[in-house]
């Protein structure tokens, strides 16, 4: 049977997935992310890979990776939990390994791929994806491609700066920009902070129980928390102006992040802003970056499989 073996490479495990060119999953699992090296990743990945070549026609390996990834080269740059993806070519050294066809995308670009593909912005040649987590990161998309800018820092919402700038020292204040300040971690500090807790204690679906059991400081923290979520949309369908900005991360699953943020940018509209901008949650979630990074694959080898 014909198929394709895809990864979802992150810093405590590795997800793959047998696949066919439908995006159908014939066998999936995870593995621990290798903590010792370079070496031990390269010997995982060709492990699993041989280890479905008996029940499967393997035809190629797509990847998603964390990083400032260059799809071009297979170079990962930038940084992330796994130091030793960086710098290398990835591509070669797995192509080298298992004799495969390997292509490489960044995750949250191929979080927002699967979504254009067969998600919520299927048909949608001009959209947006915002994931919100720890901080805030998206992908920008157009006619089916990523919009990555010259830096390769294409959709890097979280670094809009929505606040004062000017720290005590004259240097712009890290807390100024859109991820400290409207991520679900910043939303957590927030109410930590207001109820005296030691760091780390809450999570983002501890704080929206909170709210639901009426405590007020998650409560006002969650209100203010869909404010500063809506200024930064406002910001980006103004300057960008896409047909749907889509929102992921694991807070996009509840109704009443999408509503809350919705209802605070109704209240933006006026007479001189009239565009009337509303999001949707992302329809995918753990099998997201598995999708779309099998979407990059079929488009750059079997382009046909998906026009």
């Amino acid at each position: 049977m014909k198929a394709y073996m895809v990864f979802d490479i992150g810093g405590t495990y590795i997800k793959y997935s047998v696949m066919n060119e439908a995006a159908e999953m014939f066998a999936s699992g995870k593995v621990p992310t290798p903590q010792v090296g370079l070496e031990s990743f390269l010997e995982e990945i060709s492990e699993i890979v041989n280890g479905f070549k008996a029940s499967f026609d393997i035809k190629g390996i797509a990847l998603s990776s964390p990083g400032a990834v260059n799809t071009k080269t297979g170079i990962i740059g930038g940084a992330s939990a796994i130091p030793y993806i960086h710098g290398v070519c990835m591509t070669d050294l797995i192509r080298e390994r298992t004799r495969l066809p390997v292509t490489i995308e960044n995750d949250a670009n191929c979080a927002a791929l699967a979504e254009g593909w067969i998600g919520t912005a299927k048909d949608t040649n001009y959209y947006i994806c915002i994931v919100i987590g720890t901080g805030i990161g998206g992908s920008i998309v157009m006619n089916q491609s990523i919009l990555r800018g010259a830096n390769l820092h294409g959709g890097e919402f979280g670094y809009m700066i929505l606040n004062d700038a000017s720290g005590a020292s004259g240097k712009k204040d890290l807390q100024s920009i859109w991820s400290l300040t409207a991520s679900t971690r910043a939303l957590v500090t927030e109410v930590e902070t207001k109820k005296s807790l030691p760091t780390g204690t809450l999570t983002g679906e501890e704080v929206f129980h909170l709210a639901e059991s009426k405590d007020v400081a998650a409560q006002e923290s969650i209100t203010q928390f869909y404010k500063k979520l809506a200024i930064g949309i406002y910001n980006l369908q103004y300057s960008l102006d896409p047909e749907k900005i889509l929102i992921g991360g694991g807070i996009s699953k509840r109704k009443e992040v999408i509503e809350g943020i919705n209802a605070e940018l109704s209240l933006l509209k006026d007479d001189t802003s009239t565009l009337t901008i509303e999001v949707e949650a992302c329809q995918f979630d753990n099998d997201a970056n598995l999708i779309g990074a099998l979407f990059h694959y079929l488009k750059v080898h079997e382009p046909s499989i998906i026009s």
